[in-house]
């Protein structure tokens, strides 16, 4: 199929520079946030007044902000091990008295919702078996 004869053909395109990428020193890029903290509602207005796009002015802003006091530990998934002292006798892993519930989320999908007081030897053999996957 042949390109439409009526359409105008190009005969002159025209590369018109827009300058090159604008390299912001930490020191401006700090001025310029401060700038728009200045006031609530001053990001769009500081950003038009220096150039630049908003989301630039609000990623800038992001990474001044101070770091909170307890970044150290951020909040997460700890592990849980259950480890049978040597030489001790099968205790109780939750107290009889306690109506609490420990849930196990294996990789497989496979799931074991435990409720009551359950020695460590069994809960040991428990988790064994549905982590080679012969209990379902």
């Amino acid at each position: 199929m042949d390109s439409d004869r009526r359409s105008a053909q190009v005969e002159r395109l025209e590369v018109v520079d827009t300058g090159r990428r604008r390299r912001w020193s930490e020191d401006e890029k700090l001025k310029i946030v401060l700038e728009s903290l200045q006031s609530p509602r001053q990001v769009a207005a500081t950003a038009r007044r220096y150039g630049v796009s908003r989301s630039l002015l609000l990623r800038w802003r992001r990474s001044f902000r101070p770091e909170p006091k307890d970044a150290a530990d951020p909040p997460g998934f700890v592990p849980a091990m259950v480890v049978a002292e040597a030489g001790s006798t099968p205790c109780p892993v939750v107290p009889a008295s306690s109506g609490g519930s420990i849930e196990i989320e294996f990789a497989a999908g496979a799931r074991m919702r435990i409720t009551g007081a359950v020695d460590a030897a069994t809960l040991k053999a428990a988790v064994a078996a549905l982590a080679d996957g012969r209990l379902r």
